[in-house]
């Protein structure tokens, strides 16, 4: 098959540098990704007609006579080009790359939010309320290095399902295993803190002793002249130490996963000088993109723990001449509707509401009990920038020591409201992109508008979508509708 005058240039202008190549056909729909320590040898042999004799592959003999287009994206090393192809490969899960699996990206380790916290390997940061540490760059080691945990910490991993045996104590596991770990079986909620503190010490750390492996194999390598072989020991060395950086915004603080609920809710109690518990605790958080899909939600914690069933969205009406992007008269109108609604029902007040923003929030918040004609109970806003506290009885504002078991429960909450609001407000503007714009483009139907919507979810996300991708989803054809339609709006 003679090679395609297009292609043929493309070949001759290719580097001989790490990176990424991408192959697409007649309408721009890439059909394969890979990557390539040297671009330049590695697309040419697809190419050669010698390696194409030898191939007995029928897919790559059918993939290659497809390919009209050859894109390509240089990186500084292998290890990026893995990272760039796993990720492109998730993106436009090309047709003709059925041996690519989700084992090439890479392993993180998930400690939740349990009682007695359980340590899973995941890919994926699904639970803001976890702890993540990671990624590792080497699968095999990772996976024999989750396995030690529950040898030299005796922590859980994620087959165990513990047995509360009296107020104080667990048991961890009620078969053999039981008998032989080196650990107890039988351990107190503290005992077992202790131990899960040490193992995410140890994952804290485990990046830097790979870096010091991996920093001496290439030390060795380059006292011996083996020069290619050091550089490929430098390039990971540089991956391991970019991976690390990153990961930090994702790590929290162990201890707040074991907070003690009786000695949490005592330390809010005397910080904020309250005459009770706050047994029940119940937190206001807006949402909305430039007065658009504004919305509230509320969250209810019962003895420090949320209790979802009482949690509460709200889509937010306004009235009269005030936009709705007003954040201070969004609060007041949700915080009077639920409140007003808690008196109709003759339904108690919980003992603490803390409202997400500083002092304007708050003050709207009070103005709300005013007009219901209800008297709050002790209510604080929580603003996020310097973790401060703001009283609505006109007391200075208090800062507390961010590792303060009261700070962290209410930031927990606090947190946990912004979550609750912001997914309501992503899940409402997902649903308006499949009854607005596109019943409105000529040509599509239901069936293709229900393609859209399944894979883009947003107005914003179809509008920035590539021309290919598109085409992917409904064809060439219609997808030059849509990409024209959407630029005249």
């Amino acid at each position: 098959m003679p090679l395609d005058p297009v292609i043929r240039e493309q070949l001759r202008d290719l580097p001989k540098s790490p990176g990424v190549y991408l192959f697409k056909d007649g309408t721009g729909l890439v059909i394969y990704v890979g990557k390539a320590v040297n671009l330049r040898n590695r697309v040419r042999s697809y190419f050669n007609p010698r390696s194409v004799a030898a191939d007995n592959r029928l897919k790559i003999k059918a993939m290659i006579r497809h390919i009209r287009r050859i894109d390509t994206v240089g990186v500084k090393n292998e290890a990026e080009a893995l990272i760039l192809e796993s990720r492109l490969l998730k993106e436009y899960k090309p047709k003709y790359n059925t041996d690519f699996v989700d084992d090439k990206r890479f392993f993180l380790v998930r400690v939740d939010n349990s009682i007695l916290p359980r340590f899973t390997l995941c890919r994926n940061r699904v639970d803001n309320a976890s702890i993540y540490y990671g990624p590792f760059v080497h699968g095999a080691a990772i996976k024999q290095l989750y396995f030690e945990l529950r040898r030299k910490y005796g922590v859980l991993l994620s087959d165990g399902s513990p047995q509360k045996i009296s107020n104080e104590a667990w048991r961890l596991y009620n078969d053999v295993r039981g008998e032989i770990f080196e650990y107890p079986n039988v351990v107190t909620r503290a005992e077992y803190a202790e131990r899960v503190n040490k193992a995410c010490a140890f994952l804290d750390g485990r990046t830097r002793l790979w870096r010091e492996e991996v920093f001496e194999k290439m030390k060795d390598a380059a006292e011996a002249r083996r020069f290619e072989e050091a550089a490929r020991w430098r390039d990971l060395l540089q991956a391991l130490r970019r991976a690390k950086n990153p990961e930090r915004k994702f790590l929290r603080d162990p201890l707040l996963k074991l907070l003690d609920p009786q000695r949490a809710m005592g330390a809010v109690r005397e910080a904020l000088r309250m005459s009770e518990l706050p047994l029940s605790i119940e937190c206001f958080d807006v949402s909305h993109i430039s007065g658009s899909f504004v919305v509230a939600s509320l969250v209810h914690f019962d003895d420090a723990r949320p209790n979802k069933r009482l949690y509460k969205h709200f889509k937010v009406r306004g009235s009269g001449d005030v936009p709705l992007n007003d954040d201070y008269a969004a609060m007041r109108e949700v915080v009077f509707r639920h409140y007003k609604r808690l008196a109709g029902e003759g339904r108690s007040l919980p003992q603490l509401i803390v409202i997400d923003g500083g002092a304007g929030q708050l003050k709207s918040a009070l103005a709300a009990f005013i007009e219901c004609g209800i008297t709050p109970p002790m209510m604080i806003g929580l603003a996020k920038r310097e973790e401060t506290f703001v009283f609505s009885d006109g007391r200075v504002p208090l800062t507390l020591p961010r590792n303060h078991d009261g700070l962290r429960l209410l930031q927990r909450v606090r947190d946990e409201a912004h979550r609750f609001a912001n997914s309501f407000n992503a899940d409402l503007r997902s649903r308006s992109l499949k009854t607005s714009i596109l019943d409105e483009i000529p040509g599509i139907g239901p069936v293709k508008r229900k393609k859209l919507f399944e894979k883009f979810r947003t107005i914003g996300s179809l509008k920035r979508a590539a021309p290919e991708k598109l085409a992917q989803v409904i064809g060439p054809a219609q997808a030059k509708v849509v990409m024209q339609y959407l630029r005249e709006r």
